[in-house]
């Protein structure tokens, strides 16, 4: 299934792809739909109100996650961009919601900022509360996978050795469109091309297959450290080829597009605006 959260005239509401239009599930959001028991089978049954995919208006997929883990460092050639070693643990930081903004919105550049840099990243969707997860129950949490741009303000982040307050602005972080089941790309541990492209021209490129910490992986680390409950998101890291690596540095500018897609998922698609 491929499920997403629309934003109508009436408020936003969860949907699950049906061809060309988009079949209410019946919540508000995917979060709503997530938080319920047999919520897999109760999106697959739906067949209530319909609203045309062309054109939609999605939401963040889920608008208000209890939490949103990132990782750093988990593609090998990005790594070693950034000139660091390969990591025996994955890093980790946190963003919050705030910072969400849904798959076709536009990115509003800070004028505080000279230095906004876009970051490709597949990301997980939790789909069941799971704390000290082994193997299986891992697996048996992930909803679905989605496509986030971990949009970085590179000079804030570097001010400190500390990641948080280069990736937390607030309305920054496209995700979605869409959740897509795992059963729709292989798996819990998919092999999917992810690429950025800026006004056409590809930036980043890489295959999730590649990813040192892998998505069943990182659940069971993560919920050891803390509750991982339904709507909650991991971004799993980004490849190499992100402006700050460049050489000269490449930032994002007003009136150029972003977009990153991963194959099967989808793209988010954003034109930068200036604040």
């Amino acid at each position: 299934m491929k499920l997403a959260t629309l934003r109508t005239a009436d408020g936003t509401r969860a949907v699950r792809l049906d061809g060309d239009v988009l079949v209410d599930l019946g919540h508000a959001d995917l979060g709503a739909l997530l938080a319920e028991d047999g919520w897999r089978d109760k999106a697959a049954a739906a067949s209530d109100t319909a609203y045309p995919a062309e054109g939609a208006d999605f939401a963040p997929v889920v608008p208000n996650p209890s939490k949103i883990v990132c990782v750093g460092h988990n593609y090998t050639d990005h790594i070693k961009e950034m000139g660091r070693d390969l990591p025996s643990h994955p890093t980790l930081f946190p963003k919050f919601a705030e910072t969400l903004i849904g798959a076709y919105d536009d990115i509003v550049k800070p004028a505080e900022t000279d230095a906004l840099d876009w970051e490709v990243e597949l990301a997980v969707v939790i789909g069941e509360r799971v704390r000290r997860a082994d193997e299986q129950q891992a697996a048996d949490a992930i909803a679905g996978f989605t496509v986030m741009n971990d949009i970085s303000l590179r000079d804030w982040q570097f001010r400190t050795v500390e990641w948080t307050q280069g990736k937390i602005w607030e309305a920054s972080t496209p995700v979605g469109p869409y959740v897509v089941t795992p059963d729709e790309v292989g798996g819990v541990r998919p092999a999917l091309k992810v690429r950025t492209v800026v006004d056409g021209e590809v930036m980043q490129q890489d295959d999730t297959g590649t990813l040192l910490f892998d998505p069943v992986f990182l659940v069971r680390y993560i919920s050891t450290v803390i509750t991982l409950r339904p709507g909650d998101i991991i971004a799993t890291g980004t490849p190499a080829g992100v402006g700050n690596a460049r050489d000269p540095k490449v930032f994002l500018r007003p009136g150029q597009s972003v977009v990153t897609e991963i194959t099967g998922l989808g793209a988010c698609a954003n034109k930068v605006v200036q604040a």
